[in-house]
């Protein structure tokens, strides 16, 4: 039977940034992928916007892996030559009740060691005078990138450092053995495969609770309920007022119906947030509603009064790995160890939703760390 050191299930960009990770560092690595080619999943329907770390709870890992991985990402861009631009966001209050809001923000940013500046109303009307507000908070380290890019970049990064890409690769079954390397059993180009693999790490994004209940020697114990959770985006059509992304205060574990702009200059609204009742990522329906226009129109006019009527268009939407139900705080990212679990080589991926591809970098990192502490 063939042996690898290293396998990573996943090729979105956490995936490919733990791939890349781990090649780096020495060990044959081989990163699969059901689909038939990079980023198919979560990756090819995210906002691709390069997050500060200002709304996470300090010490946790979201916090720490954003950061980090937000200084990563940009110097990536920088060297690879990846379109990306560091655009800024401001963070704006309609109302003296939300002042609050954009304080507590600005002490979990200052405690994050993230800099954000308070703008009065009027600064923010000389930088965007489409705006309406009472305050704001500017981010000058928030940004926008082509995530494509970014993946192809991780790709080539991973396979310099020989590491191996293949998709169209299923991942059926993961049989982990004391003292041994896993076996893993899967299906690619349509003929079954076995091979041993002394790391396995489950980066599988939507399916990696499923993939994680297949996996022989770990406790059920440590595998979360999936959850899934839609998000929609409407694309503005017309010029776009906005030079920089536009984020509502927060109010609660939603950040609201924000605006971002793409490296094209389309502007986008979202995303919203709804809660799906399905069992599996296959049954998931993607389509945008268009009905949800009026209520994407209401919140954007509290910020915007000026938005034209019917000017917005269904565009796309995502869908986020949830680990909680609904109505509950937002767990951290879970990205579960030997030390977690009790399993040598392996690393399990869960929630990794938002800022998951600003931390990619810090991720591929921290599971490296993971695996050589067990």
């Amino acid at each position: 039977m063939d042996r690898i050191e290293a396998l990573v299930i996943g090729a979105g960009v956490v995936g490919l940034a733990v791939g890349r990770a781990l090649a780096r560092s020495g060990l044959e690595t081989v990163v699969v992928d059901a689909a038939s080619g990079i980023g198919q999943g979560i990756s090819s329907r995210n906002s691709e916007v390069i997050h500060a770390g200002l709304y996470y709870a300090p010490g946790s890992l979201k916090a720490r892996l954003c950061t980090r991985g937000n200084a990563q990402l940009y110097a990536l861009c920088a060297s690879h030559g990846v379109p990306h631009r560091a655009c800024g966001k401001l963070v704006v209050a309609t109302a003296p009740d939300q002042h609050a809001a954009l304080a507590q923000l600005a002490r979990r940013a200052q405690a994050n060691a993230v800099p954000v500046e308070p703008w009065s109303a009027a600064r923010v009307r000389e930088a965007e005078p489409a705006l309406q507000c009472t305050a704001a908070l500017w981010s000058p380290t928030t940004g926008i990138v082509d995530s494509h890019a970014l993946m192809l970049a991780l790709q080539a990064d991973m396979e310099g450092a020989g590491g191996a890409l293949a998709l169209g690769t299923q991942v059926c079954a993961i049989t982990c053995r004391a003292g041994r390397p896993a076996v893993v059993q899967g299906a690619a180009g349509g003929q079954p495969f076995e091979i041993e693999a002394q790391r396995v790490v489950n980066a599988a994004g939507l399916h990696a609770c499923a993939l994680a209940r297949c996996i022989s020697g770990l406790d059920p114990a440590h595998v979360p309920v999936a959850r899934f959770a839609k998000g929609s985006y409407f694309t503005l059509t017309g010029r776009s007022p906005f030079r920089c992304l536009v984020y509502p205060a927060p109010v609660d574990a939603w950040l609201g119906v924000h605006v971002t702009i793409d490296l094209g200059g389309q502007t986008r609204f979202g995303p919203d947030l709804e809660w799906l009742d399905v069992a599996a990522p296959e049954d998931i329906d993607y389509d945008v509603d268009a009905t949800r226009a009026a209520a994407f129109a209401s919140a954007i006019r509290r910020y915007w009064p000026g938005l034209p009527e019917g000017a917005l268009q269904p565009g796309y939407s995502g869908v986020r790995p949830k680990i909680h139900d609904p109505g509950t705080p937002a767990p951290d990212f879970r990205i579960d160890g030997p030390a977690v679990h009790g399993v040598a080589g392996l690393v399990n991926l869960f929630g990794i939703e938002s800022p998951g591809l600003t931390a990619a970098l810090a991720m591929g990192e921290h599971v490296c760390d993971l695996l050589a502490a067990g």
